[in-house]
């Protein structure tokens, strides 16, 4: 998988298994979380501080599932960003196999910009748009 500037290991624990022995679609949200957020810190947007300073909040997520997750199987999330908006930035993400890239499942987030003390959504930041450009070597207009 080469078109994803940014991969992030998951460990997959065994309270994240159902009764059918894989992962529970549930913690689905969570590895595509992780991801979202270590590409974040990567890029430079978020240095770890509370969540409220940040300033970011999911308004959409879509999943597909296309095949289930094993207990010590080897993933990555790979993430990318699609579209940077006014307000809105689009990010497109994959758990993989690591070792064979077999797709497991994909999701495409949508996160607003959001003043968490004001309760509004906000501009995204210019300097974010600008870190995540040239994180991506691409423009987004």
């Amino acid at each position: 998988m080469t078109d994803y500037p940014f991969y992030y290991p998951i460990p997959v624990r065994w309270m994240d298994l159902g009764t059918q022995g894989h992962v529970n679609n549930v913690f689905f949200l969570s590895y595509f979380e992780s991801g979202r957020l270590a590409y974040l810190r990567e890029v430079g947007i978020w240095d770890g501080r509370p969540i409220l300073d940040l300033g970011l909040v999911v308004a959409d997520m879509q999943i597909s599932f296309q095949a289930p997750i094993f207990l010590d199987q080897n993933i990555r999330v790979g993430v990318r960003v699609l579209h940077i908006g006014n307000k809105s930035i689009h990010f497109d993400s994959r758990i993989e196999d690591e070792g064979s890239g077999q797709v497991l499942s994909t999701s495409v987030t949508v996160m607003v910009a959001y003043d968490y003390r004001s309760q509004k959504s906000v501009q995204v930041p210019d300097d974010w748009r600008k870190a995540i450009e040239e994180f991506e070597q691409k423009t987004f207009d």
